[in-house]
């Protein structure tokens, strides 16, 4: 049953975009193969880019002292567009 006084909630919320972030250390700077897939740091899944970016320059800047450490921003939202 619907309120009338309420407007529906997917007018409310903004559109997600789904983006994920996740790092680990590679093998060289020269390329993006990782050393070990076992230990990828998976941060998490953020339904948009703003949220994606804060995760990931936390996680870069907490590991800054580790040159071959390195994190990514994937759009997920693109990927699963057909």
């Amino acid at each position: 049953m619907s309120n009338p006084g309420n407007t529906p909630a997917s007018s409310q919320e903004p559109k997600q975009l789904l983006h994920l972030v996740f790092g680990g250390e590679l093998t060289d700077l020269d390329s993006v193969t990782f050393r070990d897939l076992s230990k990828l740091d998976v941060v998490g899944i953020f339904p948009d880019y703003a949220s994606a970016a804060m995760a990931w320059k936390a996680k870069a800047q907490q590991t800054v002292d580790s040159a071959q450490t390195r994190y990514f921003i994937v759009h997920l939202h693109r990927l699963l567009q057909p």
